[in-house]
């Protein structure tokens, strides 16, 4: 609730995308670091001026170099695992979840330690079904492009 009074107060809407995207992840990390939950390193702090900084957070993070950034990742997985296994309720996606976009792949190491999936079969009595419920990470980032492209030359045809 503390994260979305947070973002409540910057952003008109708060949507998932504003914490399960690359910079949702930024949000989560000023989040933590604004209400005292860790300390943003001075090299850190450089980082994030020079390069992308989700890309400096999750960086950092997966190399376990910054606390602060460990937090925010870890953060970022558990409310991405919950709300995968929320969707995969909603559609009782018993056949599979494929998890893509631009952050899964990159991160891939972290959803498949246990907080993801603790996250995604966290749901009371229905924990049985999610825990049955495959679940993979799209490896290629051109996933979408080609579905995209399938569904074009399908409506082509049919011209």
């Amino acid at each position: 609730m503390e994260l979305l009074q947070y973002l409540q107060q910057q952003f008109a809407h708060v949507s998932w995308e504003r914490v399960l995207s690359g910079p949702g992840l930024y949000n989560v990390f000023t989040f933590l670091r604004d209400t005292q939950r860790g300390v943003e390193p001075a090299w850190l702090t450089e980082e994030l001026r020079q390069v992308d900084p989700p890309a400096a957070i999750a960086g950092a993070a997966l190399a376990g170099t910054c606390d602060l950034c460990v937090q925010a990742l870890d953060l970022c997985v558990t409310l991405f695992g919950a709300e995968a296994g929320n969707l995969a309720l909603k559609v009782m996606a018993t056949g599979g979840v494929f998890v893509g976009g631009g952050v899964a792949p990159k991160i891939v190491a972290k959803l498949k330690e246990p907080t993801f999936m603790r996250a995604f079969c966290a749901k009371g009595r229905l924990q049985p079904v999610l825990e049955a419920i495959p679940i993979r990470v799209i490896m290629n980032d051109k996933a979408a492009l080609y579905g995209a492209a399938r569904c074009a030359a399908l409506r082509a045809a049919m011209l």
